[in-house]
Order: C-alpha cells, then structure tokens, then sequence
C-alpha cells in the first residue's frame, strides 16, 4: 500500500490531452473534483462534489501525464476543476513531482482558498491562472456565491513573490459585460507587473445539458452569449492600459 503522506490521493474529474488554453504550448490538464463557489455560469457542475470522482494517486497521476510528455511542446501539466487548491496538499505533491523531471506546471484557479492553506501548492507551481470573478465584491458574490477577499490577497501575494499570473475574467451580459467595470477591471489589474496575460471569456451556453443533467437550477438560461462588438470593445479597454489581453 502506498503511504498516504508521500503519495496522497486526489480526486478526479476528467482529463484532456492535448489542451491548448490552460497555459503556453500544448498541455496534459487534470480537472478535480471538488469546489465551494457555485458560479451561475459554472461549466463544469459536475465537478462540486468533491469525493464524486475518481480516486488516483499523486504519483499515478504523474506517471499517466508523463506518457504524453513528447507532445507538450513548450507545454506542461495544468491542474484545473472545479477548484484544484480545495485539494492542496494532492496538488503540491504532483507539482512537486513534475518540477523535478522539468515539467512546466500550472493551476487554474478562482483564488478562493486562503493563501496561507495552499502555499504549498503555490511554492511549486510556475505559473497561476487566477479567474477574477468580478473586482466588486458584491457583484463578485452575485455571480459566485462568494466576495473576492482571498482572490484579490492571492494575487498581492503571488506579485509579492513574483509569480507569473494568467487572470481570466468571464464577460457575462446582464452582469459582468458593464465596460465602466472592465475599464475598473484593468486600472485595478495594471499595478501587477506579474499579469502576464488577460484573457476575456465569452459566456456561452455549452454546459446547459450539464445543470440539466444534475436538475439543478441554471438562471442564465435564457441569456445570449455577448456580442462579438462587446468583446471586442471590452479587450479594447484592457489594451489602452497597457495589458496583453489575448485576442479570443
């Protein structure tokens, strides 16, 4: 049996391949389970509970990301959800394990643990993806069911220790798609000169036969997807202050 301690276990949402978006070059992510934020555009529903997936060593989940390691071509491994950092001690050990034999290494995550329960994982992962819900906090807890305090602290502290950061922001109409709040957005994001990237996520509809599935409520079923014009207005702003805002 292996030890508990040097080989936690993790649960396990899914996996992809060949991911693209979760950080440069061509990359092995792994969803896990488990999230406190119930956000009203959440894609991946399925991924709340924490213990509803798939149980997989620290080191077995290395070992299966390390099979596709030819293909991550200025790639690595991202650790997404759900909220990875609910299952910090699982997520340290296998960055730890893949920073040993060189493997770039990054999480996708919403800032909703505490810094001070995940540093951990933070210390050996070389570049975080950081999704601001909304920068007001009241606004924040509308779209997600909590403020943004732990977000906001644990983007001072990754600048503090200078830690590359991808921050994404969810662009939904009727809530977060106001241009005077992402004009607010980007003066707030510039003071970090460790962002190295925004990214403007347009809501979409794609996961609806996911809350349909669970037979969970969805309350933004009837909202469209922005206008491509506010999107492109919306990265508009983000470059006018001087921040790499992707192009999609």
């Amino acid at each position: 049996m292996k030890d508990q301690e040097e080989d936690p276990v993790g649960y396990l949402h899914s996996v992809e391949t060949g991911g693209t978006v979760d950080g440069p070059g061509i990359r092995y992510v792994a969803f896990l389970q488990g999230c406190p934020l119930r956000c009203l555009y959440c894609h991946n529903p399925d991924s709340w509970k924490l213990r509803a997936g798939q149980k997989i060593h620290a080191s077995d989940l290395v070992a299966e990301a390390l099979q596709y390691r030819r293909f991550m071509r200025h790639g690595g491994v991202t650790l997404s959800g759900g909220e990875p950092l609910v299952q910090a001690a699982f997520v340290a050990n296998v960055f730890a394990r893949l920073q040993n034999v060189g493997v770039h290494t990054a999480v996708d995550t919403a800032g909703i643990i505490p810094v001070e329960q995940c540093r951990g994982a933070l210390d050996v992962t070389d570049l975080v993806i950081l999704d601001i819900k909304a920068l007001d906090p009241d606004l924040c807890k509308k779209v997600s069911g909590s403020d943004n305090t732990n977000a906001l602290a644990m983007l001072a502290w990754l600048a503090a220790h200078d830690k590359p950061v991808w921050i994404r922001h969810v662009v939904v109409p009727g809530y977060t798609d106001d241009l005077d709040r992402i004009e607010e957005l980007a003066v707030f994001l510039r003071q970090y000169k460790n962002v190295q990237r925004v990214d403007l996520l347009r809501f979409h509809q794609m996961a609806l036969h996911k809350w349909d599935n669970l037979d969970v409520k969805y309350t933004l079923r009837d909202v469209d997807p922005p206008p491509l014009e506010r999107m492109q207005a919306a990265r508009a702003i983000m470059r006018k202050h001087g921040l790499p805002v992707s192009a999609d």
